[in-house]
């Protein structure tokens, strides 16, 4: 009789201990789900926004602020000249509120998604509204081809930054006011950065004023702020060169005793060292003036993780090597 009271009375005990533990189970998991309820609600909340290149990503979180909620689709160091959607991107696409692209064939592997998904939700290139006089040409893509850095001319990305606004405004009305707050400030930064490139370029001797890259990237820069530049490749980096342009480069080098050329952080050093090589040969010195930010931004939370801290690192690194 002890020996089947003591059975029952483990068998009790282990009931009880089981109902406690689901009990407990039970409570985190609701407690757990609130949660998640909770933050899910608060990003359903937001405009759910998608951009492409990160100077894009950062003109949506300084106009959007707290209304947002932005992924980027390319990061630090990455070309989109030679991006190539995954599958978890297109999911991202599909699932945003709005989509902002460059445009003008900046996103070249992309631009049949984009294109299809403009059909479906609000796909807005942020170069729509820059007149067709104030884009450069591009003799690689045709008659109608554009160079799609229009970030190197600040008064550019203004015309980028009223698109963003604007846009926002139309999907999001009830926070209009907001928006219009937000985007007058950042214009009024991006007015004393275009300032303050130019005064920067300026210090530099007239016949210095020469800027030589890896790739064509720079030419709205050369035309806002007065500088010359060539670059190795084309304006796309998916452009091939070969020997010829590495000679001709090494070549206008020292017909103008060029003693700096720049590197970029999302473009190969590899050609731009054989130009450099290839001009010591002939008994001349060329120097690696630095890194600029040409197509990708720096890493996040640094200053030159932003636009304007780019730009501004761009011209800082330009005076210091060729002043």
């Amino acid at each position: 009789m002890n020996l089947q009271y003591k059975g029952r009375s483990s068998s009790i005990q282990r009931f009880i201990m089981m109902v406690f533990v689901v009990g407990v189970v039970l409570i985190l998991s609701a407690c757990g789900e609130s949660k998640g309820t909770e933050a899910k609600a608060e990003v359903e909340g937001k405009l759910q926004v998608v951009t492409t290149i990160g100077m894009i990503k950062d003109i949506v979180e300084q106009v959007g602020g707290d209304h947002v909620e932005v992924i980027g689709l390319m990061g630090p160091g990455v070309d989109p000249h030679l991006y190539k959607a995954s599958q978890g991107d297109i999911k991202k696409l599909d699932d945003a509120d709005i989509i902002f692209y460059n445009g003008l064939h900046l996103e070249g592997k992309m631009v049949d998604i984009l294109e299809k998904l403009n059909a479906s939700k609000t796909t807005v290139a942020v170069s729509k509204n820059i007149p067709e006089d104030k884009l450069l040409s591009d003799p690689n893509v045709g008659a109608q081809g554009h160079d799609p850095h229009i970030w190197f001319d600040v008064k550019n990305w203004m015309s980028a930054t009223e698109v963003v606004r604007d846009t926002l405004i139309d999907e999001d009305a009830a926070h209009a006011e907001d928006y219009r707050q937000h985007a007058e400030a950042y214009l009024k930064k991006l007015q004393e950065t275009d300032d303050y490139v130019r005064g920067q370029i300026q210090s530099i001797p007239e016949n210095s004023r020469i800027l030589v890259t890896a790739h064509d990237a720079f030419h709205y820069f050369g035309r806002a702020y007065g500088m010359e530049v060539t670059g190795l490749q084309g304006i796309s980096t998916a452009s091939e060169y070969g020997s010829k342009d590495v000679s001709d480069l090494r070549d206008f080098l020292i017909e103008h005793q060029i003693k700096a050329v720049f590197v970029e952080s999302s473009v190969s050093t590899k050609a731009i060292e054989a130009v450099i090589e290839g001009a010591k040969k002939k008994g001349h010195t060329v120097n690696i003036g630095g890194e600029l930010f040409s197509d990708a931004m720096g890493q996040p939370g640094t200053e030159e993780g932003t636009y304007i801290g780019m730009v501004r690192h761009n011209a800082n690194i330009m005076v210091e090597a060729l002043k």
